[in-house]
């Protein structure tokens, strides 16, 4: 059986809040390895008003305009519910740069971060995103808020970006003879705030070394045509179609579409470490061996034919 390997992508990513709080992360990866993966970030502060500053570093070059205010789309209620998981009530654009929604007996802000003059700054291999959190005070009216966006996936994108083997010719005809069956395999990690993997202009500020995250949760949305290694995993479910339909990213389907989310959370260390990992095999017919094969059908038919002319003129010329 021909394989596929994709090389293990190992992912720095930083998340760290300037000022005293104790907050929550939340990852969805929309995976696409037919196109362009997106994912979405969703942080949830609490003690919003003791903060001045939200940092976000992700590990591959994005600017502003490619970031996505995903929150806007929460008018609608249905979306809300899917993200949520629960009944909301929301009052939408309540004010200049938040919506407040209510859900299981507590009430939020909801920052709609595409009204903020945030900024996007380039660093090595990577995206430095900077929100203001001292402007957001005035139009903040409770302790907690999320702010949730969406951009795209470019570390992931790389990972399933097609490539041409340019192997030895005779090995790969003898593969595409011998089984039409591929087998692709790709292997991918996020690790949150771990140092090593970050760069010097991360790693020499000094807030960064005292964030306190609580819990990092990662959701990963792929189809189901995949097999993902969901051991690490603690719930399974499939995606509500109607729930989601008007909140998708552009050009994907959500057609037998499954999604599995991690849960690590660190609860005495004041350094948490964030580790999700996962692979994704598929095993499917390659085209490339169905023409070949229709190839070779065709050759021997004609083949066959030839020879059976070249049979039949022979008799005929003994009889």
């Amino acid at each position: 059986m021909p394989k596929k390997h994709r090389k293990f992508a190992d992912d720095g990513w930083a998340i760290w809040i300037d000022g005293d709080d104790t907050s929550t992360i939340h990852i969805n990866d929309w995976l696409n390895p037919k196109g362009k993966s997106y994912i979405d970030i969703a942080i949830h502060i609490r003690g919003i008003g003791a903060n001045k500053l939200l940092n976000v570093y992700v590990p591959f070059l994005v600017t502003k305009e490619e970031i996505d205010d995903v929150s806007l789309s929460f008018e609608n209620t249905k979306i809300l519910q899917a993200i949520f998981s629960a009944a909301c009530i929301v009052d939408y654009k309540k004010n200049q740069h938040t919506s407040e929604i209510a859900y299981n007996g507590k009430t939020i802000d909801i920052v709609h971060i595409s009204t903020l003059n945030f900024k996007a700054e380039p660093l090595s291999n990577g995206t430095l995103i900077c929100v203001d959190l001292q402007e957001l005070q005035p139009y903040l009216d409770n302790d907690e808020a999320y702010f949730i966006w969406r951009m795209p996936h470019k570390s992931l994108n790389a990972i399933f970006k097609p490539y041409v083997n340019v192997g030895n010719v005779m090995e790969r005809l003898r593969d595409l003879i011998t089984t039409p069956v591929v087998s692709e395999k790709y292997g991918y990690s996020i690790r949150i705030n771990e140092s090593r993997l970050l760069p010097e202009e991360i790693t020499r500020i000094g807030m960064f070394h005292r964030q306190k995250l609580k819990k990092a949760a990662i959701t990963i949305s792929i189809d189901e045509n995949y097999e993902l290694n969901d051991a690490g995993c603690y719930r399974i479910r499939r995606l509500e179609e109607k729930l989601y339909k008007h909140y998708l990213p552009k050009d994907y389907r959500c057609e037998d579409i499954i999604t599995y989310q991690w849960n690590q959370n660190r609860e005495d260390s004041l350094q948490g470490q964030f580790n999700f990992y996962y692979s994704i095999t598929k095993n499917s017919i390659s085209r490339a061996s169905m023409l070949l094969y229709m190839i070779l059908l065709l050759a021997v038919g004609v083949l066959g034919d030839f020879i059976s002319e070249a049979v039949q003129a022979l008799i005929r010329l003994f009889i």
